[in-house]
């Protein structure tokens, strides 16, 4: 009889049963399923969203393609460890051999050429960061997968199996006496969102149902139970806030990784072109070292025609071993960038990569059109102003505005449209709210109305509601000690006027933001005005200066001081042009407006024909 019992339990556990990889993949539809919605609610439009990793990652291909060092398998990925036994969807893991086998590695034999648009989508699909945020998304579509099965329809089946034995009274000498009771029940129970509880019941005597003709009780049985909270714990906004805030935290979730992502894009963007400023300071400390290489070899030669003093070749040599210190200095200081860039995109940093120069080129030579005047020669400036005559400043030059630099009542109005951060504050003040409400009904009296039924019978086609047991009970729970709930309420009121709070300083940040990246924006063009000018003169001096020292009318001081002019009139240039192009983005970006692709490709913000500021 006990086998019996043993036999029916491991029955049904193999059949209610399932795999690892089939729930994992059934609770990952319904997660995505999750996003698509909510991504189609707050953003008006569903993306592409996946958390699993790609399955020909760069880095591992980078690794192993280029041989450089790991130090264990987890550094290839996940899929190339060995399983501990025991181990839910194992499978064997990947090898080098294999994954070199099958991946296309041939390209990466030399260093990998990389442009602004690779490195966006390298660091959407590598960066460590990056995917740490998008999990973050997705637990938080998990846990209201797990607030709603409290409102689904919740199946079990338990059964069970007890072995009573009796050696009867010691006194009297009873006889022995061995029973096995064996009971299934499977149970149906729905939570309705006003709060109230349904249960059903169906259970069965499996010992007696395999022996018909042995009845001594009834076989079949079944019971239904209601519980209706009447006051407190009543209502869908009490009892269902719990689902609606999770609901909440999920769109919280998709809105602030929007905003990460557009972040994530221009520090991106930042980095890279670092990397490419610091390689056109490379390249200009290489031609101003070789300058003054050129320059102190004519001071050498002209102190052995006696043309030039010794003090001033003496100042020709130091000048270019100072130029030396800065071209080595200026190669370190682009190693470690570049380092530093592989590493946010999730790259290991010994791998050899190329920054293409397209883009960079690209910008500087967007930013140099941006001035609509050129030095003039000092000699053909016939209209100037006596040395006396009053000076009158101006902030405004000839430099056109760029199409971003929008009026401020634009640009604040985009960003109070288009920020993702504030509809989620102001989204906090209406969880404030509901909060408050909550820890209100708490100090409302436990009633709840709780029904009852049950039957049983010698079998199940015989179960009839008509006949059995039922009853209804009101319960009543008297508010007299409510210390606690009023500590909560309290509590609530105090988060309600912090959530306002937190409102109105995001508010004033993004102003202050905008107000600064509008400036900011100015102060750029202004800078690329007067740097693309001071370059000019800075060639013109140096050419000057060279003609000059050859015909002996100037000390090599001012030739070697032009061509240090020279040199920081371009790297000024440089600096000027790339702070105006990451300005643009800096701006899009507090703006709410520069859109990030799943893939990590940004869309500029075209902004409307608007009067210049």
């Amino acid at each position: 009889m006990m086998r019996a019992g043993v036999a029916a339990l491991v029955l049904t556990l193999l059949l209610t049963g399932c795999t690892a990889r089939q729930k994992r993949a059934a609770i990952d539809k319904r997660a995505g399923a999750i996003i698509e919605s909510t991504q189609q609610q707050a953003l008006g439009e569903a993306a592409e969203f996946d958390i699993l990793p790609p399955e020909d990652a760069l880095r591992r291909r980078l690794l192993i393609g280029q041989d450089l060092p790991f130090y264990a398998p987890a550094s290839l990925g996940s899929d190339f460890l060995a399983q501990p036994k025991g181990t839910p969807e194992a499978t064997e893991p990947r090898t080098v051999d294999e994954f070199r086998a099958g991946a296309s590695l041939g390209e990466l034999s030399g260093p990998m050429a990389i442009s602004l648009a690779d490195a966006l989508q390298i660091a959407a699909a590598n960066s460590r960061a990056y995917q740490s945020r998008k999990e973050n998304v997705f637990r938080s579509a998990l846990r209201l997968d797990l607030e709603r099965e409290e409102f689904r329809t919740s199946f079990t089946g338990l059964v069970s199996t007890l072995f009573r034995h009796n050696r009867g009274a010691t006194a009297t000498g009873g006889p022995v006496t061995e029973q096995v009771e064996t009971d299934a029940v499977v149970a149906a129970t729905k939570t309705l969102k006003t709060g109230a509880q349904l249960t059903l019941r169906i259970g069965v005597d499996l010992l007696k149902l395999l022996r018909p003709g042995d009845f001594s009780t009834q076989s079949f049985f079944g019971d239904a139970t209601v519980n209706i909270p009447l006051l407190r714990g009543a209502g869908r906004r009490i009892a269902a806030e719990a689902l609606t805030q999770a609901e909440r935290d999920v769109v919280y979730a998709i809105y602030d990784f929007e905003e990460y992502k557009r972040g994530f894009a221009v520090g991106i963007a930042r980095q890279y072109l670092s990397v490419l400023q610091r390689e056109d300071q490379v390249r200009n400390a290489e031609e101003n070292y070789r300058s003054l290489i050129t320059s102190s070899r004519r001071a050498r030669r002209l102190l052995q025609a006696g043309n030039l003093p010794p003090i001033q070749v003496d100042q020709a040599l130091q000048d270019e071993l100072k130029a030396r210190n800065r071209w080595i200095s200026a190669r370190t200081t682009l190693d470690d960038t570049l380092d530093a860039f592989k590493l946010q995109v999730g790259l290991p940093v010994d791998a050899a990569i190329v920054l293409q120069r397209a883009d960079f080129d690209a910008i500087a030579g967007a930013a140099a059109e941006l001035p609509a005047a050129t030095a003039e020669d000092p000699a053909s400036v016939v209209d100037i102003p006596a040395a006396d005559a009053p000076v009158e400043l101006t902030d405004s030059s000839p430099a056109k505005p760029g199409p971003l630099e929008l009026p401020y009542e634009r640009a604040i109005g985009l960003a109070f449209e288009h920020r993702l951060d504030l509809r989620t504050v102001e989204g906090r003040v209406g969880d404030a709210q509901r909060g408050v409400v909550l820890a209100a009904n708490g100090f409302k009296p436990n009633l709840n109305l709780q029904l009852a039924g049950g039957t049983e019978s010698e079998k199940l086609r015989d179960l009839n509601g008509n006949q059995g047991n039922y009853s209804a009970r009101l319960l009543l729970d008297l508010p007299f000690e409510r210390t606690a709930e009023g500590v909560a309420y309290r509590q609530s009121l105090i988060a309600l006027e912090a959530a306002v709070r937190s409102l109105q300083e995001l508010e004033d940040s993004i102003k202050l933001s905008v107000r600064g990246r509008l400036r900011d924006l100015h102060e750029a063009r202004e800078s690329v005005h007067i740097q693309t000018l001071s370059l000019q003169l800075a060639r013109r001096r140096v050419r000057g200066a060279d003609l000059n020292l050859q015909a002996g009318r100037i000390p090599i001081r001012d030739l070697l001081d032009a061509q240090e002019d020279l040199l920081s009139a371009q790297n000024a240039l440089t600096s000027a042009s790339v702070s105006y192009r990451l300005a643009e983005l800096d701006l899009q970006r507090d703006l709410g407006v520069l859109r990030v692709s799943p893939g990590g490709l940004w869309q500029e913000f075209i902004p409307d024909d608007e009067p210049a500021p």
